[in-house]
């Protein structure tokens, strides 16, 4: 008996060391995320905008939301940012509830939307001192700050100049530049390429990039999925208020196919053919060119049967090619058939 004891004591002991490191690996977890949610869900008269959307943004990141509109992308961010409660569901972000710890996620945190937020009338530096005055730092600080920003965001030469006369890539720089003022844990980019000329948005990303090195978590929702591809250490597609997948973008583009056949129809008529047999199968058309283009493992025995199961009397397809899948691959794929798809973690 008293061996069954001691047995049974030591088996007790065992499990409550394990529990109690899996409790220590749990808080370490806990405390490398920047953002976490479980089950958001949000409705407005209704109508469902997020049903049981789960996160997770490791601290230091760049983390991109993709979706059509009205996916539920601006929701997504309204509530993580503390403008909007959700419905049900719980999130932390930079290690407080953003529904009961809503100052103190608020003094950790800034939000930059699509448009600039800024006093066209005063200087870029007054713009920046004054968000410092408003973040509470002292005048002299405020001064140090809006210098350290001008400099970092190369607009030393517009520094003293009315905003007005900005053009809409230094805006943008400024913008950010003010919501990092008040130096936050984690910022939310809505969009930050909207409207920017090619030369802008490659300045832009190195902002970006600049930010997460400087251990900044950044929260992205963009429209453009060459900026994901290039900024973001993982990326989540949202379609119809859900999650449909998630992961880097190599895992992301793996997913969906390695590789891409592109078919170069013989005519319109030939297009619309083509077109009719693949349907929803595939990721791009451009009746311009007359492509098709499907998803393909690239091996040459399943890119001869595409061929001869869409153009058996080989009358159809002028010219093909295969190349790697891209994101835009990716983003069709996932959100073409909007809530029939169900969410795939990779």
């Amino acid at each position: 008996m008293n061996d069954d004891l001691a047995t049974e004591a030591r088996d007790l002991g065992t499990e409550a060391r394990d529990l109690g490191t899996e409790a220590r690996d749990l808080g370490t977890e806990a405390r490398d995320l920047a953002i976490e949610a479980t089950g958001l869900a949000k409705s407005y008269r209704e109508v469902p905008v997020l049903s049981g959307v789960d996160l997770r943004v490791p601290r230091g990141s760049v983390f991109a939301l993709l979706g059509p509109n009205g996916a539920g992308k601006t929701t997504t961010v309204r509530i993580l940012a503390t403008l909007t409660r959700a419905d049900a569901g719980r999130a932390r972000v930079a290690g407080f509830d953003v529904g009961r710890d809503r100052s103190q996620v608020r003094r950790r945190i800034s939000l930059t939307g699509q448009f600039a937020a800024l006093d066209e009338a005063q200087t870029g530096e007054e713009n920046l001192r004054m968000m410092g005055r408003l973040a509470r730092l002292s005048r002299p600080a405020a001064r140090r700050r809006a210098a350290e920003l001008i400099e970092q965001f190369e607009l030393t030469a517009a520094a003293r100049r009315r905003v007005a006369t900005y053009s809409g890539g230094m805006r943008r720089r400024l913008d950010i530049a003010a919501s990092l003022v008040g130096q936050p844990a984690v910022i939310f980019l809505d969009e930050p390429s909207t409207g920017l000329d090619p030369q802008s948005r490659l300045t832009m990303w190195r902002v970006i990039e600049g930010l997460a090195a400087g251990g900044v978590t950044v929260f992205l929702t963009t429209q453009y999925l060459e900026e994901a591809d290039r900024l973001a250490g993982r990326i989540a597609v949202l379609d119809g208020g859900r999650l449909t997948a998630e992961g880097t973008a190599a895992e992301l583009k793996q997913k969906i196919a390695a590789q891409r056949l592109d078919l170069t129809c013989a005519s319109d008529a030939a297009f619309a053919e083509v077109s009719r047999h693949f349907g929803g199968h595939a990721v791009h058309r451009d009746a311009t060119t007359r492509t098709v283009g499907v998803p393909t493992s690239g091996t040459a025995a399943e890119v001869r049967a595409l061929l001869d199961a869409a153009d058996p009397g080989r009358v159809l397809i002028a010219a093909f090619a295969v190349h790697g899948a891209t994101l835009d691959d990716v983003f069709l794929t996932l959100t073409q058939h909007g809530n029939d798809k169900e969410t795939t973690h990779v």
